[in-house]
């Protein structure tokens, strides 16, 4: 997935900043194992744990159960760094060099570890796992990640908006008189490509939290087993992301006037981050309005950005964390009964889905985690990019900002550019615009 976000987010930022882009992911990838090895594994699954962090197994010094071995440690350091890649995406084009490292460090290393331990972790206090004293008699069922590592990742939702929000627009993203101003990506082709490696790598994100295949659930020798529901959560994340990528497409269209490939990308990615909770729990039917409701979310934090001259170039906080926020909601609303008890056994008179008749505690533990994550992440990296802000450490100069930072800060360009952001007489001859109500 890493190599997803990073064709990603080359090809929605300008030319003049692609080595920059790409190299802060690289550095998420190598930053991120080091600190999640030696603080983040401990911090997340440090069994036994208070509920709130780990504390035991620092280094991986050794292993607290035979299912957490060095496969289950990487696993979860990719979830850790696709954490830290969202939010390089909120920032991008005028973030100082030294300041991408700090805070995927401490990314990495402490906020999104802690995180994983409350709803991820046997002990957590918030988590579907524990053997007793459950949040609501449910605990928060977020099976792949759509509040630990989307809503941590973009509001990281959270660590992006208050990146984002602190160093504030890029030049020229807004005239004098507070309207918009697109600065486009320089490549449709790496956007594109980017989309289709972040589709694959969600089938290992989703179905791959299942973690084993070889177990059967009901009476001994069932022929339905393990591998029917990791196929079913595949089949929800493509329908989900199909959904939202088709309403993007023609919502944007109602909107703009225009059929515009990014959005679309966009779309579907929302609606994986969407699904990406619930998707082992939800039937195929109801992934199609999770992506639905996904897009009119996506769309909406694009009027909500604007509007408050919140400047995202990959929108990673609109679909990473508006997104996320809304699939906690969703699976609350939509989890079956079956599904559940399958997933999580044990517990006969576990809530289920809302809509489906299971009561209004699960969607009580799932407020609860939109609070808690957009607190604690809020407090922690809101703090820490104020900190950089204030030691001079988080953007650029604007000469810097204007040159682009390949040629001032990385040795050069990435490859050789014509820049059409900078040429208003070929931006006009181009410019998609309405006639008669649609698009030429």
């Amino acid at each position: 997935m890493e190599l997803g976000f990073a064709m990603l987010c080359a090809g929605l930022v300008r030319a003049k900043n692609t080595m920059n882009i790409m190299l802060t992911n690289v550095l998420d990838a190598a930053t991120g194992g080091l600190f999640y090895y030696h603080f983040g594994s401990t911090l997340a699954y440090g069994s036994p744990s208070n509920g709130f962090i780990g504390t035991h197994f620092f280094g991986l010094d050794r292993f607290h159960s035979p299912s957490f071995d060095y496969g289950f440690f990487l696993y979860q350091w990719a979830f850790a760094i696709a954490t830290a890649g969202i939010t390089s995406g909120s920032i991008a084009e005028r973030t100082q060099f030294v300041a991408y490292l700090i805070y995927s460090s401490f990314l990495t290393g402490l906020v999104y570890p802690i995180v994983s331990q409350w709803f991820w972790s046997a002990d957590g206090w918030a988590s579907p796992a524990r053997a007793d004293n459950l949040l609501f008699e449910s605990g928060v069922i977020d099976f792949a990640g759509f509040g630990v590592v989307h809503m941590v990742g973009g509001i990281a939702g959270i660590a992006g908006f208050w990146g984002a929000l602190i160093e504030g627009p890029r030049i020229g993203r807004f005239d004098l008189n507070g309207k918009s101003v697109s600065l486009c990506g320089h490549s449709g082709t790496l956007v594109v490509l980017g989309t289709f490696l972040l589709w694959f790598g969600w089938y290992g994100l989703n179905p791959g939290s299942f973690l084993n295949i070889l177990k059967t659930y009901g009476e001994t020798g069932s022929y339905y087993s393990q591998w029917s529901a990791i196929g079913r959560t595949a089949v929800t994340t493509t329908l989900a992301g199909s959904s939202s990528a088709l309403t993007t497409l023609f919502g944007k269209r109602l909107v703009t006037g225009h059929w515009n490939v990014t959005d679309v990308c966009n779309g579907l990615l929302g609606g994986f981050a969407a699904i990406t909770g619930g998707c082992s729990v939800v039937d195929p039917w109801a992934a199609v309005i999770c992506g639905f409701v996904a897009a009119w979310a996506l769309i909406g934090c694009n009027k909500l950005a604007e509007k408050f001259k919140y400047d995202d170039p990959l929108e990673a906080a609109h679909f990473h964390g508006g997104c996320g926020a809304w699939g906690i909601m969703f699976t609350a609303l939509f989890a079956k009964k079956a599904y559940v008890n399958e997933i999580y056994p044990g517990q006969p008179r576990r809530p289920y889905g809302l809509l489906l008749g299971g009561g209004e505690r699960l969607l009580a533990a799932h407020i609860v985690q939109i609070l808690v994550v957009s607190g604690w992440v809020s407090v922690t990296m809101g703090t820490l990019f104020w900190l950089l802000q204030k030691s001079s450490l988080l953007r650029i100069s604007s000469e810097v900002e204007k040159a682009g930072m390949d040629v001032t800060s990385h040795g050069g360009l990435a490859y050789v550019y014509h820049d059409e952001n900078n040429d208003q007489a070929l931006k006009n001859s181009f410019m998609m615009t309405k006639v008669g109500g649609s698009a030429v």
